[in-house]
């Protein structure tokens, strides 16, 4: 049950976030600590911390306006993000920048998580890279009875073009999930819900509507 737990919360905080210049930005290394299926997961030590940041990297035969599509289409991300029992769209506030709801069911007697994230998307003009930001808006809507809230964490997209119809996609995550859960626990069993949730991103850019996806504000 503790790994099923640990998995849960590290694989379904794919979009919070509060601020990008975070703490796991800081002196401290990271650490490859899977590589599976073409999917690296590393992690590093957060100063004043108990729980260790994440970044997961893969790369993908896929289009940049893809994975954009994909990241910003908040009602489906329940069919990928590993541990996302509901996500709704909240607000489109313009074409790149959205607002949404997601729950997270925890295996008993964990309390399931919520959270509510404001995605923003931008484009290096030159570079043609990606930089998708998670911003934790956790009093955006009032809490719900029988759900922890989260607050704290922090995390980052970089989508980079490659040769050859490819695209790296990395994504850094720092998340406090709040509540009686030890930090021990979850930092020791981390790994499969990054690596399933990557897994899970490589299928959703091959279906029809993402493959074909036109997204006017980014350039492929």
């Amino acid at each position: 049950m503790i790994q099923m737990l640990q998995q849960l919360l590290y694989g379904c905080f794919l979009f919070v976030g509060c601020s990008i210049s975070y703490q796991a930005n800081g002196q401290t290394q990271w650490t490859l600590k899977t590589d599976e299926d073409g999917i690296q997961l590393y992690t590093k030590t957060v100063p004043a911390s108990p729980y260790k940041a994440l970044k997961t990297v893969c790369t993908l035969q896929t289009s940049l306006s893809s994975v954009a599509a994909v990241l910003l289409d908040a009602a489906h991300s329940k069919e990928w993000v590993y541990g996302t029992s509901s996500s709704r769209l909240l607000k489109q506030e313009s074409p790149s920048v959205v607002f949404f709801y997601a729950e997270m069911g925890m295996p008993w007697p964990v309390t399931n998580r919520d959270f509510i994230v404001k995605i923003s998307l931008t484009q290096d003009p030159v570079s043609k890279s990606i930089t998708v930001l998670a911003e934790n808006q956790p009093d955006y809507l009032p809490e719900k009875k029988k759900l922890i809230r989260i607050r704290n964490s922090s995390g980052k997209w970089l989508i980079d073009p490659l040769p050859n119809g490819r695209v790296r996609v990395e994504y850094q995550l720092y998340v406090d999930p709040g509540g009686n859960v030890p930090a021990a626990l979850v930092n020791l069993f981390s790994g499969k819900g990054p690596i399933e949730s990557f897994r899970n991103l490589r299928k959703m850019v091959a279906r029809k509507e993402y493959a074909n996806a036109v997204v006017p504000f980014v350039q492929n």
